[in-house]
């Protein structure tokens, strides 16, 4: 009998979670499974980037979460620096090139884990040399070989990816100016919580230029970036990072066909079956996936989902059944001193969605008052007019703030109210938390509002 052949493009978090967990299912004898990918390394961890530009992790090697002889090991042929440059659905093959030139390879099962891209903005200069993406261990690479000619940088974009590269930064001595076009940084908050972030990066000596639009990057003679031209100056660079998120990588996919959703993911139904060809799978951040409380498409590209999305894939493949239940939007970051955290939907997406809320902000500490080491910790919790349904949170504070979001991703997983929410038992002690930790006490404060709007629409009526 002849194997047949999985095909995974894209050797980290989605496409080789599948082939592990088809591996796991189906013998080699049975299901030959092949991976490919144009870069250096596979299964990887994306998020430690930062950290290993900043020298909290001081090797590479501690970021790869397993090596080429451990797939070998489970019979999975994992094909670096070989780039999938075309696929052809009707004759099953995808043409890919490496250093020998370009040639097919045929599949019967082919799984997408293509991830995603940095956004690069249409401006003049986007692409000159000195301009940096952080999304593969290539990229971080990069980025470190620039810093020890580097005296000056500017990170365009404030979210998650741009204050952590800027914080690393500051750790190997660079002055660094972040530029951010909206009113406050980490835009996956709401502003007033945002505004919250942006103080303790300026408190870190970092320059946060609010509201500013970037126009150009601006190149010397060498055709190297020398500065960012924006709406209401010029900033001397020695290198540029691009901060402004990813989009999901779907040019092959689209090329060939397969189904584009409206966020720019590959659409895919709940086992991770692309929607346009029964076939092939996709995992990973190149796939949309749907909200669990706006019911809307969404992308969020996590590591977390990537994982799960892979591991669903590859028991369908390997002949189980599994799905993927979509998401909440639970993201979490250190940004210097600060831990900032969130889940579920912002003021602008509750409204997007149709939703009437009501919106409740705390100030508490992160254990018992008395207690030493007690830090701050601002909690905001929306919650559905009427109803009280949890809707979103967030969280600022320093340590032992952030974790606390877990709890909240679990109340909107399960459509709790925040009169629920607010009579949960919690664990106490001193050491970790006042006797009414603020996740309850922003709860109970969210519910009191939420009967405030009640009383206050009968009071109307009456």
């Amino acid at each position: 009998m002849t194997a047949e052949r999985l095909l995974v493009i894209g050797a980290d978090a989605g496409g080789m979670t599948a082939a592990s967990q088809a591996r796991r299912r189906v013998p080699a004898a049975e299901l030959e499974i092949v991976a490919v990918d144009r870069g250096r390394y596979a299964s990887y961890s994306a998020c430690g980037i930062p950290y290993w530009v900043g020298g909290a992790v001081r090797s590479v090697d501690d970021l790869i979460t397993r090596t080429l002889a451990e797939f070998a090991k489970q019979d999975i042929d994992v094909r670096l620096g070989t780039e999938a440059v075309g696929l052809d659905l009707a004759a099953g093959t995808v043409t890919v090139r490496d250093a020998d030139g370009e040639h097919r390879l045929g599949f019967d099962q082919l799984v997408l884990g293509t991830g995603a891209v940095p956004v690069r903005p249409d401006i003049p200069g986007a692409d000159a040399p000195g301009v940096y993406g952080v999304q593969t261990l290539d990229d971080g690479a990069a980025v470190l070989a620039a810093l020890p000619d580097a005296r000056r940088a500017v990170v365009v974009g404030g979210g998650y990816i741009g204050l952590e590269m800027a914080e690393a930064f500051v750790q190997h001595g660079l002055a660094v100016t972040v530029v951010e076009a909206g009113p406050q940084p980490m835009s996956q908050l709401d502003p007033d919580m945002g505004a919250l972030v942006g103080d303790a990066v300026e408190g870190m000596g970092i320059t946060l230029l609010r509201g500013e639009r970037v126009t150009a990057i601006a190149t010397g003679g060498d055709g190297r970036a020398r500065a960012v031209v924006t709406t209401e100056r010029e900033i001397p660079a020695d290198l540029v990072l691009l901060g402004l998120g990813v989009r999901p990588n779907t040019a092959l996919a689209a090329d060939a066909g397969i189904e584009v959703g409206a966020t720019g993911g590959i659409v895919t139904d709940a086992r991770m079956r692309t929607a346009s060809h029964p076939q092939v799978w996709a995992a990973g951040d190149c796939v949309q996936t749907v909200h669990r409380v706006s019911l809307a498409p969404v992308y969020v590209p996590l590591g977390t989902h990537a994982n799960k999305q892979g591991r669903v894939a590859g028991i369908n493949i390997g002949g189980g059944y599994a799905t993927f239940p979509g998401v909440v939007g639970t993201a979490v970051t250190k940004i210097c001193h600060l831990e900032v955290a969130r889940t579920g939907l912002r003021e602008v997406d509750a409204d997007r969605a149709g939703l009437r809320w009501v919106a409740t902000t705390v100030e508490s500490t992160t254990r018992a008052g008395y207690f030493p080491g007690a830090k701050p910790i601002t909690t905001k919790l929306i919650a559905e007019k009427r109803s009280g349904r949890l809707l979103g949170a967030q969280i600022v504070g320093e340590e032992g703030a952030a974790k606390r979001i877990d709890v909240l991703a679990t109340a909107l997983w399960n459509e709790m109210t925040v009169e629920e929410l607010s009579g949960l038992d919690l664990s106490y002690a001193p050491p970790f938390a006042p006797v009414w930790d603020p996740v309850l006490i922003a709860a109970r404060k969210s519910w009191d509002a939420v009967e405030l709007d009640v009383q206050a629409d009968y009071s109307s009526q009456s």
